[in-house]
């Protein structure tokens, strides 16, 4: 019998929802050692909450049943796990008012989640030896070929201590490091960009709050209401008890380097429906909750030698899909299923180049997306509010495309595409 061969040293920046659910996969293999650094000292209750879609729920539950648990413990209460859910797009201005035109993500079990609340529930699934908290990235770098650390990568950080892995995992958000790395601080797509300069206003109240200054059914369900000059949303949190509601505005942004913008005025919209204005009225009385909203132009790739980025850092997506986490979702599945193929360092370039073969022409297809759901959103697609049915099917086919993909043959395809990298070797030998 051979001597062991030495564990794989994956690590992973970022501990928001992508880093940890493929660290709650990765860090099941044992022939992996996967390790975690999270830039921030503990998370924070913020972002507009999540409605994650079909395919989100698919992509955890193929990383694990413990993933896909997770998330229902966290969002739905008991009994509520073979309830459908869909986000409601309704027409609030002009003619058609009222039309309801799109029931975009149904799903069974499909809740409502704050963000906080569902990282807390994924890190649950994470070793507490396999994260590290407060661990900025300042610099990369990677040993010349033929070095004593030939083929290592090497990892900075601001706090001055160091990590030195045989891959980099760059899931660090819009403003990721390892972006910057990849394709270098000038790139034009490294930067987020804001084109049709968005704002979004926001406000979180008590459920309670909010029902006695909006349509009671609005606390419950995620509806999206559409008009020229801004759709209005909510989404409850935290099982139901809390509400948050925003009106995202297209040009409203000043700039995207100071993220200032003109106040909410509810005034302008008076021509809306009476559940809108009742939302904007509710918006416009506190918008401490408002957000920057940012995505990426696409890159021209995922990884370089052995290092990738996902998430957020690969194809940051305006939110107006609702696919973001959904998508990074995905790429944790792809890199779970082929990492548990890995047999050697040797093979990690071939894994996160079929990684990227696979997911980059998806997800960036779902940036674009998102960006056109924005337009759509305020009458801003080529008169395509003025024709509902016309409307219907657009949504109908974008649904289609992100809600029902199948993410087993993702999976498949990119292990293919891997076998065929690493010579057509076995890839079973974990099960041995």
């Amino acid at each position: 019998m051979g001597s062991t061969p030495p564990k794989i040293k994956i690590a992973i920046a970022g501990g928001g929802i992508c880093g940890l659910a493929l660290g709650a996969g990765l860090c099941k293999k044992p022939h992996l050692d996967v390790h975690i650094y999270e830039g921030v000292s503990e998370y924070k209750d913020v972002g507009a909450g999540l409605a994650l879609h079909l395919n989100a729920i698919k992509a955890m539950a193929l990383i694990g049943p413990e993933v896909k648990k997770a998330y229902f413990d966290t969002a739905t209460n008991m009994g509520e796990e073979e309830e459908e859910m869909s986000t409601e797009v309704i027409l609030a201005h002009g003619p058609h008012m009222g039309e309801l035109v799109a029931e975009l993500g149904r799903a069974k079990g499909r809740k409502s989640v704050s963000r906080a609340d569902l990282l807390a529930a994924l890190l649950k699934l994470v070793p507490k030896d396999c994260i590290t908290f407060n661990r900025k990235l300042a610099r990369i770098w990677e040993s010349a070929s033929g070095s004593e650390d030939d083929a290592k990568v090497h990892i900075a950080f601001k706090d001055g201590s160091e990590a030195h892995v045989d891959c980099l995992l760059g899931a660090d958000g819009i403003h990721s490091v390892v972006r910057g790395y990849l394709l270098g601080p000038d790139h034009p797509a490294t930067a987020p960009k804001n084109h049709d300069r968005w704002q979004v206003y926001r406000t979180i109240v008590s459920a309670g709050e909010a029902r006695k200054q909006i349509n009671e059914k609005w606390t419950r369900t995620v509806p999206i209401l559409l008009g020229p000059r801004g759709h209005v949303n909510c989404i409850p949190l935290n099982k139901g008890t809390r509400l948050s509601a925003g009106v995202a505005v297209r040009g409203a942004a000043l700039s995207d380097d100071n993220g200032e913008a003109k106040p909410l005025d509810p005034s302008l919209y008076s021509d809306y429906s009476e559940d809108a204005q009742r939302i904007v009225q509710m918006v416009a009385r506190d918008t401490s909750a408002s957000w920057r909203v940012g995505d990426h132009d696409h890159a021209p790739f995922y990884n370089k030698s052995r290092v990738a980025v996902m998430g957020d850092a690969a194809h940051a997506s305006l939110p107006f899909a609702g696919n973001g986490a959904a998508q990074a979702l995905e790429d944790a599945a792809v890199l779970d299923h082929l990492f548990g193929a890995v047999k050697d360092a040797a093979q990690i370039e071939a894994a996160l180049k079929a990684y990227d073969t696979v997911r980059r022409p998806r997800s960036q297809a779902v940036t674009d997306l998102s960006r056109k759901f924005g337009r759509v959103y305020v009458y801003a697609e080529d008169g395509m509010h003025d024709d509902p049915q016309r409307m219907k099917a657009f949504f109908a086919e974008a649904g289609a495309f992100t809600n029902s993909a199948d993410l087993q043959k993702q999976n498949d395809d990119a292990m293919g595409v891997f076998e065929d990298g690493v010579g057509g070797e076995s890839t079973s030998w974990l099960s041995l």
